[in-house]
């Protein structure tokens, strides 16, 4: 498969479009705000953000991390969604190519993305994001079977709901025995819902993956380091979710082909 730079760069710009849109989503979506409609405002000062003030990445340098206006900072969030979400799409364009599984596996980045920012700033994954999100994945399932390596629509959307169904399971009863033995709260709704939703797209074996090994080895890492120098003892566990299940994404045929070669 041939892909040009020229497309790759083409497709990075768009996603740094779209992680424009995806803050607004994340900063949106957990007040209850709308996300299509109403202009964008600074958030200390109310002033409506000119259109020229919004250029991806570009206007954040531009202005020095400072409103035009009432000269407040700026979240470094901005422009870290917008690279981060133009790095994926370009990263996933160079793995699939324009293709149908492509488009796919670009609006579950981008759902990856505003569940780990939602996460990351408010402690909550928005039903917004996971609940439309499952049904819809399902049904791709059922017209891309090749999602999931079959021909069969039929046969693609039963290894969707198998998928949702190790996904949104295996967290679930690790958040029920975690709750009954430290007496409190071990894993959010959230997180359920937002693997059962992966788990409809990446079906079972690579799900799996994503929960048992690649998100806690980053949670745990990342985690050990927070607990030790900021005494955190709760971290928002969805980036690492998505993080592991863009991993399992991309790469885990090549993961659980060397695991099963390792052992078998």
């Amino acid at each position: 498969m041939d892909i040009s730079p020229p497309a790759v760069s083409a497709v990075f710009l768009l996603g740094l479009v779209a992680g424009s849109f995806l803050n607004v989503c994340i900063w949106r979506l957990p007040a209850g705000e709308q996300v299509v409609k109403g202009r964008s405002h600074c958030r200390a000062c109310g002033k409506t953000i000119p259109w020229h003030d919004n250029v991806p990445v570009l206007s954040f340098l531009a202005l020095g991390g400072r409103c035009r206006f009432c000269k407040a900072g700026i979240s470094w969030g901005y422009p870290a969604t917008e690279l981060a979400t133009g790095l994926l799409l370009a990263l996933l364009f160079l793995k699939f190519g324009f293709s149908a599984e492509f488009l796919v596996y670009a609006a579950l980045a981008a759902a990856l993305v505003v569940a780990s920012g939602t996460d990351l700033r408010e402690q909550i994954i928005p039903d917004q994001v996971t609940l439309p999100g499952l049904p819809i994945a399902v049904g791709l399932s059922f017209l891309v079977p090749s999602l999931h390596g079959v021909s069969s629509r039929w046969a693609g959307a039963g290894l969707s709901l198998a998928g949702a169904a190790a996904g949104g399971g295996f967290l679930w009863l690790i958040g029920a025995a975690g709750s009954r033995i430290f007496r409190r709260e071990a894993m959010g709704g959230g997180d359920v819902k937002l693997m059962a939703m992966v788990g409809a797209v990446l079906g079972f074996q690579k799900t799996i993956l994503a929960n048992l090994f690649l998100a806690p080895l980053a949670g745990s890492a990342v985690g050990l380091v927070l607990k030790l120098r900021y005494k955190k003892e709760v971290i928002p566990y969805g980036p690492f979710l998505s993080a592991g299940s863009l991993a399992a994404l991309v790469w885990g045929e090549a993961i659980i082909g060397w695991y099963w070669n390792l052992w078998f």
